[in-house]
């Protein structure tokens, strides 16, 4: 049997296998050409394109930028070219090995580090109070709706590039590659930081006095960089090994370990409904709703994460079934947990009471019971252990689609024959975390915050109307206007919300006038004609989830400081010179050779 999906390019349906196990590298492919070694490396192996050549070719290569550039911000990948041509890049075929209990045990290990141990009590005691539960659900309802997206892309797409795939199909290669070069930047500085904090963490356990009685400290090094983290490199490449040595052992040792920290937090939240006094719940709002929705903005990075487990699609044994119930289903388990553990602490101790740097071991102690504050340290080490290893394999996954299209060397796109993991792409990304993790310390590394994540999950929103209602010479002139006019109305409004809140403006009329302007913009899509339907899972109540996730990323995106704004102009600014003096040729060359043969390789 066969499932009818229709192609995003045209109105002629694709033909996947009914249990959605999509074309992929065979044997038989491999038995094509004698067996090469998978650590060659050579000039052909890193820039095989025709434009670097030689000297002479690169030369002309630039000469033709203009049109080159103009080619690439207008062409749109297509699902078939993701799903089936790009996967030859890598050689052998990731092993399709993940069920869906596996994908929600990985979206929990990854999720759930020691951003909840750390961020609730500062954000009940200094802005939401015992409303911190009400900013936990907020923030998890936001990223329920990104997770939703996600779930729909991957579903239909299930390939290793996770966001970077699905934008590339429906928003184009620049932007595609802007958007997973900040998030790549973020992922290597988010593990470097998961490092140090590590090794932070386990010092402090043996000496709270002092917390860098192991490292090296160089005075003639400049201050935030005078302190060499060994253990923070040694944690990193032993979290980033497993990762190599294989996706099925990785969730193993993963689901292993997490399991045990729901226990743990089984057991926190029991405690603390237990000594629930209800008279700590007063006052429950001690800032008004402003201070829950800065709380909100804040506990919101406490979920992220789960992305890197939308990258784990392509080794997924049935996408369709497995990818909804992991992802959703975890997501929504662990909004539950998040809001009763946040319950717990607040019941416990009084919101003005509570210690901002380590709520709940102080928590425990002032109940008498000191020995918990120990099952707390181990959670949070546990936690940040198995969120470095789900995320090497999402940036390696990452890396691996990126060099598939041929925006960076080819080379880092190859899966190893016997682990059926991308080794060259996961050491990229483990040298780099490794490198800057030794040097840079936390104050550092907090400092270069990253907006890209939220700016993903509302360019995915965005694409998910854009895949909905548009599609290139099939939808009407005056279809497309109304999309767009609409879509624009949609951002516009988003954009004026986030800046009266930020502004200080706290009056209801403006707030209105945005909404009724939003509501317009949805009303408008609503009422076009979809050109795409999913055949198997889609994201509900379509426009109005994506558009309000559009809506919640951009408030969230407005409560970041202006230096996370000019790190990511900057970055971004860096990562075009790249492009076009490489990516944009690589590029090229690929999508205009042998176009006949690549047509009959997709009709495949």
């Amino acid at each position: 049997m066969t499932q009818i999906l229709p192609s995003t390019e045209t109105n002629q349906p694709l033909l996947y296998p009914h249990n959605n196990s999509n074309p992929t590298i065979t044997s038989m492919d491999a038995q094509d050409s004698p067996r090469k070694s998978y650590w060659r490396c050579s000039k052909q192996d890193f820039f095989p394109e025709p434009s670097f050549k030689d000297l002479s070719s690169y030369r002309t290569a630039l000469s033709q930028i203009c049109p080159r550039l103009k080619d690439r911000l207008l062409s749109r990948s297509t699902d078939t070219h993701e799903l089936v041509t790009l996967r030859r890049e890598s050689e052998n075929p990731m092993q399709k090995c993940l069920t869906w209990w596996d994908l929600m045990w990985m979206s929990f290990g990854s999720v759930v580090g020691s951003g909840i141990f750390v961020i609730t009590g500062q954000e009940a005691r200094d802005n939401a109070g015992p409303a911190i539960v009400l900013s936990y659900a907020l923030s998890g309802f936001s990223a329920l709706l990104s997770v939703f997206c996600y779930t729909e892309f991957a579903v239909e797409i299930p390939v290793a590039g996770g966001s970077f795939s699905y934008l590339r199909v429906e928003l184009g290669d620049f932007i595609a590659y802007l958007a997973a070069g900040n998030i790549l930047l973020e992922a290597v500085i988010g593990a470097a930081g998961l490092g140090r904090s590590w090794s932070s963490y386990f010092a402090s356990m043996i000496n709270s006095k002092n917390p860098d009685f192991m490292r090296i400290k160089i005075d003639s090094f400049a201050d935030g960089f005078n302190l060499l983290d060994p253990l923070a490199v040694v944690v990193l490449l032993v979290a980033n090994s497993i990762a190599m040595s294989g996706t099925k052992r990785t969730s193993f040792l993963n689901w292993i370990a997490s399991i045990a920290t729901a226990f743990i937090i089984a057991f926190i939240i029991v405690v603390g409904f237990i000594h629930f006094k209800s008279s700590n719940l007063v006052p429950y709002f001690p800032k008004g709703a402003e201070g829950v929705f800065v709380s909100a903005a804040v506990v919101y990075w406490a979920y992220t994460g789960f992305d890197m487990v939308a990258t784990m699609a392509e080794e997924t044994k049935n996408p369709s079934r497995d990818i909804p119930i992991g992802l959703v289903g975890s997501m929504s388990i662990i909004t539950v947990i998040y809001c009763l553990m946040a319950m717990a602490l607040t019941g416990m101790v009084k919101y003005t009471e509570i210690d901002p740097n380590a709520a709940f071991s102080v928590a425990f102690a002032q109940i008498g019971m000191n020995w918990a504050t120990y099952l707390v340290s181990i959670c949070a080490l546990k936690g940040m252990t198995t969120s470095l290893m789900v995320g090497s394999l999402g940036q390696g996954r990452y890396t691996t689609q990126i060099a598939r299209s041929h925006m960076i060397p080819p080379w880092f796109a190859r899966v190893h024959p016997k682990t059926g993991t991308p080794i060259n792409a996961t050491l990229l990304t483990t040298i780099l975390s490794a490198i800057v993790a030794f040097f840079s310390s936390l104050d550092v590394l907090s400092s270069v915050f990253s907006i890209c994540t939220l700016l993903i999950f509302m360019l995915l929103a965005v694409a998910l109307l854009v895949r909905r209602y548009y599609v290139k010479d099939v939808t009407s002139k005056n279809d497309s206007v109304t999309f767009f006019v609409s879509l624009f109305t949609i951002v516009g409004s988003s954009i004026g919300v986030a800046a009266l809140w930020n502004s200080g403006v706290r009056g209801w009329i403006g707030y209105a006038v945005a909404s009724v302007i939003w509501c317009s913009g949805t009303l408008g899509i609503s009422l076009l004609h979809k050109h795409r339907v999913p055949k198997v899972w889609g994201v509900p109540l379509v426009p109005w989830l994506p558009s309000l996730s559009i809506a919640m990323n951009v408030f969230l995106l407005g409560s970041l400081d202006y230096e996370a704004f000019l790190r990511f102009i900057i970055c971004s600014a860096v990562m075009i010179l790249y492009y076009l003096m490489i990516g944009v040729h690589a590029t090229y060359d690929v999508a205009h050779q042998n176009p006949k043969e690549t047509e009959a390789e997709e009709g495949r």
